[in-house]
């Protein structure tokens, strides 16, 4: 999800950052601007770049987190992903930076912001055992943005707000690797919690040496609406086909190491086998605040430049 204030619509642009690229001394974003604000401009759009990676579960664990009224459509995932191991689920982590955000029929603009957060998708949201959500319960994001996180809590999500190194970029590159941190500093407003300014993230990762998933894998789950407490929707279209996806910023497929201290599960968690992911810049088109509904039907998404 990408959010804004619950009286607009948002989006965002980002491009991929060539991993030869110096840190500079003073944070300056190298993220390329929003083509696409005047082809969508009753949309809200943008550039999201992310890391976005798979972090395989235990079914039974996912069953126990995701609320109780929402069923996995495991046959759904296991149509992407056929060898993906049995009794296991595909639970997602995105670390991102959202660019250049724009409303353009209202000249509407947002301040660019980090976040990061776990992502379950594959839930049937509306029982009809076809439509494929994603539940974003909670998120990080940065601290100065007030519009970007009264957005997303509007969704019912919990926000912690957050620093982030890089502060203005979607992670630090050096050679082949790259870092994400993200560091909780004041605890979520819609929480009873008082330990979320304890919550982190830290995503480390390099070039793959092979690409475990598909990209098709996270055109799908990227594309699913997304909800937080199932009263509205986001509807996000991450355009994967067009020229930001185009050397010297072409994807990478990657392999590392996630560290995190976030809900829905709280307590410190440590993957550093067998996580894989893609490094990727999109512009999208959003639409906000959704009756959930509406968004019937989706198993993937046919639309020119994904």
């Amino acid at each position: 999800m990408v959010f804004v204030p619950a009286a607009g619509w948002a989006v965002v642009l980002s491009v991929l950052l060539p991993a030869s690229d110096a840190v500079p001394v003073s944070c300056v974003t190298r993220d390329q601007p929003n083509a696409i604000a005047e082809l969508y401009p009753g949309s809200a759009t943008g550039i999201l770049n992310a890391t976005i990676a798979v972090l395989p579960i235990a079914l039974e664990l996912a069953r126990q987190v995701v609320p109780a009224q929402y069923n996995i459509l495991e046959h759904a995932y296991r149509d992407l992903l056929p060898s993906f191991p049995q009794g296991m689920y595909p639970l997602v982590v995105q670390g991102a930076h959202d660019h250049d955000i724009q409303l353009k029929a209202y000249n509407l603009t947002i301040p660019d912001f980090s976040r990061v957060g776990f992502e379950f998708p594959f839930l049937d949201l509306l029982g009809d055992g076809y439509t494929s959500f994603s539940w974003h319960p909670a998120q990080l994001i940065s601290a100065q943005n007030a519009g970007a996180i009264q957005g997303s809590e509007a969704y019912g999500t919990l926000v912690t707000p957050a620093t982030f190194e890089p502060s203005c970029d979607a992670y630090t590159p050096g050679g082949t690797s790259t870092v994400f941190r993200a560091v909780g500093t004041a605890s979520a407003s819609n929480s009873s919690s008082a330990c979320q300014k304890h919550y982190f993230a830290d995503l480390d990762f390099a070039v793959a040496t092979w690409p475990a998933y598909p990209l098709d894998f996270f055109k799908n789950v990227t594309n699913q609406p997304s909800f937080a407490n199932g009263t509205q929707c986001d509807q996000q279209i991450r355009l994967f086909g067009t020229d930001l996806a185009k050397a010297p910023y072409e994807p990478r497929f990657v392999e590392g190491r996630v560290v995190a201290s976030m809900l829905p599960f709280g307590e410190r968690r440590e993957w550093a086998v067998g996580v894989y992911g893609l490094q990727i810049a999109t512009p999208f088109v959003e639409n906000n605040y959704l009756v959930c509904q509406s968004l019937q039907g989706y198993a993937g998404v046919d639309i020119p430049g994904i």
